[in-house]
């Protein structure tokens, strides 16, 4: 008998896995381009490799333009899901990015241009998905908007209502739209953040979205259990996006991610393989749950 060796690779420290602060990345525009980001982002363009655990689904993607909801979207089609990507119009080009990697993984893709914070919108999108589908498999609520402020004097009235419409509101209307025509098997998947349980100051708007959409994704799962559908979320820590440097102060950019147990960031391909875990088969059994990415930090 001839002995046979593995070919899977090696383990790796992941503390090697990603460039460390500091960060060489001057401000941003909001809401910002991959194009612009130093360095760039890691989607898994090159790395990411698909096992068919999503074969034919379709799957609708908020703010699939960049950050993770590109990285979940290549992550899709190399599993073998067709993709719909939404986006801002101003980020048409990295949405356009986007649809060229779900092309070049043999998947077809329905671009989506257009602003959440409009119920018609949300409406809209998943109309579109089943006019060119006929069916929707999976939704990933993951589009978000957030600002910076050092006080609560500084945040207007007119920007904390736009961070919860986006965050919040557009995921209760998607949520109301897709559930009662999604088939029994189906998922929604809706991101967090660490910001839900450890909230920063200076993310007054923000992380008050973010707590309340961990708790929307527990209270819809035994709704959605009785159509068969299963709701989960996924709460990162940082993540290296554009939204970063187009909505964070200079030097807090320079160093983001540098108080994690890694010392560094996430890469979006870092927190893709669990939106495809929550979509497949494979966890069928998960449900009301957060998954948790936050380099260490989750406080509990």
């Amino acid at each position: 008998m001839t002995s046979r060796t593995l070919q899977d690779p090696q383990p790796v420290d992941p503390r090697t896995q990603g460039p460390r602060p500091e960060y060489p990345q001057p401000a941003l525009e909001p809401p910002g381009l991959d194009a612009d980001m130093t360095p760039r982002a890691d989607h898994g363009e090159r790395s990411y490799r698909g096992l068919a655990r999503l074969t034919d689904y379709v799957a609708l993607i908020t703010g699939g333009d960049s950050g993770i909801g590109r990285a979940v979207a290549i992550a899709y089609a190399r599993e073998g899901a067709h993709v719909a990507v939404s986006y801002l119009p101003e980020e048409e080009a990295d949405a356009q990015e986007t649809g060229r990697w779900v092309e070049q993984a043999g998947r077809r893709v329905l671009m989506l241009p257009g602003d959440i914070q409009d119920e018609r919108h949300c409406g809209s999108l998943v109309e579109r998905v089943f006019d060119e589908f006929g069916r929707l498999d999976t939704l990933v609520n993951n589009a978000a908007y957030q600002r910076t402020y050092q006080t609560i004097e500084d945040v207007p009235t007119e920007e904390f209502d736009r961070t919860f419409r986006t965050n919040v509101y557009a995921t209760f209307w998607l949520c109301r739209a897709a559930l009662p025509r999604m088939k029994p098997g189906s998922t929604i998947i809706n991101t967090a953040s660490i910001q839900s349980y450890d909230p920063s100051a200076h993310l007054l708007a923000y992380a008050p979205t973010k707590a309340a959409i961990v708790s929307f994704t527990k209270a819809l799962s035994p709704m959605a259990m009785k159509n068969g559908v299963r709701v989960n979320a996924v709460a990162p820590g940082p993540v290296w996006t554009p939204l970063i440097p187009s909505t964070m102060p200079e030097e807090k950019v320079k160093n983001f991610g540098g108080d994690t147990q890694f010392g560094r960031a996430a890469q979006p391909v870092e927190i893709a393989p669990l939106f495809v875990f929550l979509a497949s088969n494979e966890s069928r059994f998960v449900t009301g749950e957060v998954y948790g990415a936050t380099g260490g930090q989750t406080p509990f």
